[in-house]
Parts: C-alpha cells; sequence; structure tokens
C-alpha cells in the first residue's frame, strides 16, 4: 500500500477492496458517509494509473453510490481529487445533502451545501465510532 492509503487510517478504514482500488472510510466527516477512493497503486498521476483500474473505476463508483444512497440518500454526490498533501491518487467522496443526517447519536450537516463542501467543518469520529461505521458501511457492499 501506499503512504495516502496509510495515512487513511489503512487498515482500519477499509470499507472495501477491488483489484485496484480500496474504499476507505474518511476519519474526518464534513458529511455522514464520507469516503476517500483511493488507487492501490503508488501512482501520483491520475493519468498514470492502468487501463484495469480505470475499467474497474466504472464497477467502483456504482458500488459506492448504490451504498451512500441508500445509507445515508444523498441529493448530489462531489469526488474531489486534490492530491496536494497526500500525493498517490485518491478520491474525497462527499455525499451531498440539505438536511441533517443523523447517526449514532451524532448529528451531520452539510455546512457547504450548496456550494463546495466545507472540509473544515468535518466532525472528527473517535477511534470506536470509525470502527462502527466502517463495519456499518463494508456489510452494505
Amino acid at each position: 500500500m501506499n503512504p495516502t492509503i496509510e495515512k487513511f487510517g489503512y487498515p482500519a478504514t477499509v470499507v472495501h477492496e477491488y483489484a485496484h482500488w480500496l474504499v476507505l472510510l474518511r476519519p474526518a466527516q464534513p458529511t455522514l458517509g464520507s469516503l476517500v477512493l483511493a488507487a492501490k497503486s503508488h501512482e501520483v498521476a491520475f493519468g498514470a494509473l492502468s487501463a484495469e483500474a480505470f475499467a474497474e473505476l466504472a464497477t467502483v463508483t456504482a458500488d459506492i453510490e448504490r451504498v451512500l444512497a441508500e445509507f445515508v440518500g444523498f441529493e448530489k454526490i462531489n469526488y474531489l481529487m486534490l492530491m496536494m498533501v497526500d500525493p498517490h491518487v485518491h478520491f474525497h467522496v462527499i455525499p451531498r445533502y440539505h438536511d441533517e443526517r443523523t447517526w449514532d447519536g451524532i448529528a451531520f450537516l452539510d455546512a457547504g451545501w450548496p456550494r463546495p463542501p466545507e472540509l473544515s467543518a468535518a466532525k472528527a469520529l473517535n477511534q470506536s465510532q470509525i470502527h462502527a461505521l466502517t463495519r456499518e458501511l463494508g456489510k452494505r457492499w
């Protein structure tokens, strides 16, 4: 695995694993169900990924959208490829909604709605919450 994947809590945050991609729970949740979709390779340029990784991306994104629609009922979904601090190919997957969502007694607002997501408004989950939410999403795959 690459250092970017490890930074996002691998292996504890793995929601689902594919041949070329990992879906990780984003430990800081700007909205409920926020994920990191990370290439398992060491590539630092999106265009440098293999044809097989690109082909698999269609399945991965369809699965993500199905699971998050079921879990959080998003109205929009944002795939942010920032790669400024963490250089390996990855997306921040942010489900977007206009009203509050609740999980485990925690209220989650989309502070940026309807503008770009406010990543700085993310709720940091503790290890127990990270484990529980990772398992809950993983069971829906």
